[in-house]
């Protein structure tokens, strides 16, 4: 008995890091968020996203919660530190409190139990969440059980100048024409970079005969399935901007290139990022965006929290007010994000679904029904092993 005894009066000795709460117990968690400070590392290559992450942490700090952004070049880098911690057994207080992630980072630190949750479902506003016409309960083919939550959609979109470029290529195979009749005006992003890495898969996704394929895992098969994808970049390399011997390291420093005159195409992961820039004087207001004729691909942006956070409580408390309808409309707004929204409008307030009918997305915004059905993400394994090999074949200039 005495050792029992003990051993509680261990566990209430415990730091209160070491101890998870319950996300099902909301009251408690936003007694225990007072006073936490949340490190949310993410992606911080835009102006109008840190913009954005700082209007959220206004809001957090009404909660009694600081935000503070860890702007991010690689996501992986936060991944990488999580791993560090576990390795040297830093299991409580760790430095990454929550992750802007997907794909391929939260595959990998789902199957190494390196998350928190779940959680997700147990947020207040999940109540508004379309879980059934957004791909918000899988990520990259991988099921999501809780462990991240969804705060945008995004979808691939092309940006052209339409006052140099009347008729834009809607195919790999247009886009290779155009490029070799355009010499110098076409780039993407250079791999490993999210985008750059997004530019290789949709371009996959067009020339394989069955896009299927690419939802399994990678396979002995990979050389036969994307020996179309290299003989299309050998043929498109030398055509790129610079003679594909530099690359712009970022998705706004592409629209740098366009406003510069530079390259009159850019890829987008985000359907209203061209009027956004043409609000922000980031491109000309001649900007349009097309997508392929197949389609393109799309998928959900998550946060998730690192199964070592000490600001668990406090890191939750932001995911909830990603997901609340104020926040959901000022995302969706041409010239703050532009980013698609998670929420079902059936299940909102009349003034919250009033509030996003009234919404004007902007000249250079395609409507739902110009954007197209989204394409289903590849396995996640795809993104790896494409990143690796272009750097492999093309260098990392």
């Amino acid at each position: 008995m005495r050792l029992l005894t003990t051993a509680f009066a261990a566990l209430l000795a415990l730091p209160a890091a070491a101890q998870d709460i319950d996300p099902g117990n909301w009251e408690a968690v936003l007694a225990e968020a007072q006073g936490q400070t949340v490190y949310w590392h993410a992606w911080g290559g835009s102006t109008t996203t840190n913009d954005f992450i700082a209007w959220i942490g206004d809001r957090a700090a009404e909660q009694g919660v600081t935000l503070e952004h860890v702007k991010l070049s690689d996501t992986a880098d936060a991944v990488s530190r999580v791993v560090a911690e576990k390795e040297s057994g830093a299991d409580q207080d760790g430095a990454v409190d929550m992750i802007w992630i997907n794909g391929a980072n939260f595959a990998a630190m789902k199957d190494q139990g390196l998350l928190f949750g779940p959680f997700a479902e147990q947020l207040p506003n999940w109540q508004y969440v379309d879980v059934d016409g957004k791909t918000v309960q899988t990520d990259f083919t991988v099921p999501v059980e809780g462990y991240e939550s969804p705060w945008a959609m995004a979808q691939v979109v092309f940006i052209h100048d339409s006052a140099t470029v009347d008729a834009p290529p809607k195919s790999a195979t247009a886009i290779l024409e155009w490029a070799q009749a355009n010499p110098g005006r076409f780039t993407f992003p250079q791999p490993p970079d999210f985008l750059g890495t997004t530019f290789l898969k949709q371009m996959l996704i067009d020339l394989v005969p069955d896009p299927a394929v690419l939802q399994e895992p990678v396979g002995e098969d990979y050389d036969e399935i994307t020996a179309p994808l290299w003989a299309f970049l050998d043929e498109l390399t030398p055509h790129l901007w610079r003679s594909g011997e530099a690359y712009p390291q970022t998705g706004p420093r592409q629209l740098q290139l366009i406003n510069d005159g530079e390259v009159d195409i850019a890829i987008s992961f985000s359907p209203g990022e061209a009027t956004a820039a043409i609000a922000n004087f980031q491109l000309p207001d001649t900007a349009r965006t097309y997508v392929l004729d197949k389609g393109t691909l799309g998928n959900a942006s998550f946060v998730a929290i690192p199964y070592n956070s000490g600001s668990k409580a406090g890191a939750m408390v932001v995911a909830n007010l990603l997901l609340s309808p104020e926040a959901q409309l000022r995302a969706q707004t041409p010239d703050i994000l532009g980013y698609g929204t998670v929420l079902d409008m059936d299940k909102l307030s009349d003034e919250d679904r009033a509030a996003f009918e009234a919404l004007d997305l902007g000249i250079a915004t395609l409507s739902p029904a110009e954007l197209g059905p989204a394409q289903a993400e590849p396995h996640p394994s795809w993104a790896t092993r494409l990143a690796d090999d272009w750097v492999a074949k093309y260098g990392t200039n």
